[in-house]
């Protein structure tokens, strides 16, 4: 079984949010695939096998399977399309989340991911406290989505994460209008200001049952699946 680890969102290595990829012939033991992603120790690893003319694909945390993650989706096709198929043009994936589908036009990728269906909830202390301001609105689909009026608020961010991590929600998401100005990562990315960090990252990593990600993500394209409805259009991507 080959292994790669992709840094999606960059066009240079140790930048990006990393992902392993691992391409067996055949699936590994559910033991197996634990054990490789938590010793690569990434906020994902992802496993793909061919199924006829598409693949079966899967994520891990080191805490256990996950049922989407938009980087390491990028990253499995990448490696499959660099490594393996070098003609592809189109790849789908078979996973927990249905089908998606990658395109590529000469090295750039492109993926499809399906909108959540938010509601909207109340502005509540805890949520402020939590973040260490109060945002203009709170909605919720799978993860919390705090909207906020300066892009300023988003960046400087110093959030309590024990109180983040006590809110209901996946990922707590965090973001503001850009002005196309703010810069706050070394790609230079401007627009729409997005902050993705876990309100429910565990203290025993170790069991099984317990999804685990890293306090803050530099880059995780399903957390616009949650901040397209928001803002009505596709959402650049900051820090």
């Amino acid at each position: 079984m080959k292994q790669y680890v992709v840094d999606a969102f960059a066009d240079r290595v140790f930048e990006g949010n990393p992902a392993a990829v691992c391409l067996p012939e055949s699936w590994p033991s559910e033991e197996r695939m634990m054990a490789i992603t938590r010793e690569n120790n990434l906020s994902e690893t992802a496993f793909a096998v061919r199924e006829g003319e598409d693949w079966r694909l899967r994520w891990f945390t080191p805490g256990g399977e996950i049922d989407l993650c938009g980087h390491a989706t990028l990253a499995a096709a990448y490696a499959i399309s660099r490594f393996v198929d070098p003609d592809a043009e189109e790849l789908r994936f078979q996973t927990l989340s249905g089908l998606l589908t990658v395109k590529r036009e000469g090295e750039l990728y492109s993926m499809d991911f399906p909108a959540y269906t938010l509601k909207p909830l109340e502005v509540t202390d805890a949520i402020t406290e939590a973040l260490g301001a109060r945002p203009k609105e709170v909605w919720r689909a799978r993860d919390l989505v705090c909207v906020f009026d300066d892009p300023q608020e988003v960046i400087q961010m110093k959030p309590d994460l024990d109180k983040v991590r006590a809110l209901k929600g996946a990922l707590m998401q965090v973001t503001a209008p850009g002005t196309g100005t703010e810069t706050t990562d070394p790609s230079g990315s401007t627009g729409g200001e997005t902050g993705t960090g876990s309100p429910e990252t565990p203290d025993q990593p170790e069991d099984p049952g317990i999804i685990v990600v890293p306090p803050e993500e530099p880059a995780t394209p399903d957390a616009n699946q949650g901040l397209d409805p928001v803002t009505g259009e596709p959402l650049p991507m900051g820090g």
